[in-house]
């Protein structure tokens, strides 16, 4: 699934990395901070930023802990969508969720100012 999802990121496909992530719980598959940051990125890459920030609010729930990666790809997904001071919130966050900036985290908060 990881892969698939992947795949589906790099050429913008969100809607079947979401159907994926979606029929992951019906074939006894759980989902990782992988799958979320894939899907997230693919979310991105199709200037789906709403979803993207939806997916990442849904980890908890899923028992997956967001990453350096995952905030990564759901600061640029705010960027994509022209919302600085989301991007700027969710890098804010991070120390909470004991996820710590990377240079990738940093640079795509800089972007979206």
């Amino acid at each position: 699934y990881n892969a698939a999802i992947s795949a589906c990121e790099k050429v913008g496909q969100w809607q079947p990395a979401l159907h994926l992530l979606n029929s992951m719980p019906g074939a006894k598959v759980a989902p990782n901070e992988i799958t979320y940051s894939a899907a997230i990125s693919a979310c991105e890459k199709g200037g789906q930023w709403q979803l993207a920030l939806d997916l990442l609010s849904l980890m908890p729930d899923a028992k997956v802990v967001p990453n350096e990666i995952t905030y990564s790809a759901a600061i640029s997904a705010c960027n994509q969508g022209g919302h600085w001071q989301l991007a700027l919130n969710l890098l804010s966050a991070m120390p909470r969720a004991r996820a710590v900036p990377n240079e990738v985290t940093y640079s795509a908060a800089i972007s979206a100012c």
